[in-house]
Formats: C-alpha cells, structure tokens, sequence
C-alpha cells in the first residue's frame, strides 16, 4: 500500500498506480480484539492514497465503481457488519452506469440546528441520534463522508455555516 501511493511521485509524476486495496475494517461479530480496529486514520496518512468507506449499498457500488476507474490507489475499507444490513436502492443507483465521486460527501439528513459527521457504520447511529434529537425538538442534518481522503471539508463547512 505504501509504495502504491508514492509511486506516482517517486517515478516524478510518470507512473500511475490504478489499484483497489478492498477489505474489512473496524469492529466485526465474532472476531478477537486484534482483528477489530479501525485503520483509516492510519491510511489517510500515506500520501497519494485515496481512503474511502461506505455506509450503505449505493456508496458501495458507487464507490467502488469509481475506486476501480481512479488512475490512483485507492483503499476501500467496508465495515464487516453492514455486510449483513439491508438497503433501499435508489433506480438511478440500479443503473449499470451509476457512479459516485470521491472526494464528494453526501447529506444523508438535512437539518437547520446542528451538523453531525460520519462515516461507515457509523452514519447509522448518527441517523439513529438524529431522530432522538428530533423528538426533543432539534433538526440534526446528518453528513456522510464517503471518501476519508480526499475529505470533502466544504460540505461540512457549508452544513456548520448553516446550523
């Protein structure tokens, strides 16, 4: 992983690496402590290396589609318990031709009185919050990251400027 993500810049900008690193990551059911952490911090510290992690089947398929098109490596790290989650898909997301760019964060809640950031696994209890903090009278938007890196920092600037 590590010399494809700098082996753009160490061939001075002559060589791509259009690679998928896919695999489980995080807490899973079943597994010991030492196959449960949580790598992507770790990963979005390797430059050149684009890190992505969905949270439901549009961004999996979306996401991959894309990772598998970038001229560059890109990490695709899947929590293992939403392997066993189901999903809505959207027509336009059923499309053989459906894409998602990374880099590009999605608003899976819009809200006016607070900005919550997520991503993976993680989106679904922020969902979760944000129907508690509904039914105490606060309108929570939620933000799906998608991508760790690139981040997609204006969407969360945007939401925070508006809550």
């Amino acid at each position: 992983v590590n010399s494809a993500a700098k082996f753009f810049y160490m061939s001075a900008g002559v060589y791509n690496v259009p690679i998928v690193f896919r695999g489980p990551n995080g807490a899973a059911k079943g597994v010991a402590a030492q196959h449960s952490q949580d790598l992507t911090a770790m990963y979005t510290h390797f430059p050149g290396l684009k890190v992505v992690s969905p949270y439901s089947c549009e961004d999996a398929k979306g996401l991959l589609k894309s990772a598998i098109r970038d001229p560059d490596p890109v990490v695709f790290l899947e929590n293992e318990i939403l392997y066993g989650e189901t999903f809505d898909m959207s027509k336009e997301a059923m499309s053989k031709d459906y894409l998602l760019p990374i880099g590009k964060a999605k608003i899976e809640k819009a809200g006016k009185n607070i900005t919550i950031v997520s991503w993976s696994r993680a989106v679904g209890f922020c969902l979760e919050a944000a129907k508690i903090l509904s039914s105490q009278g606060i309108d929570a938007e939620v933000i799906n990251l998608r991508s760790i890196r690139p981040l997609d920092m204006s969407a969360v600037y945007k939401s925070v400027m508006k809550t």
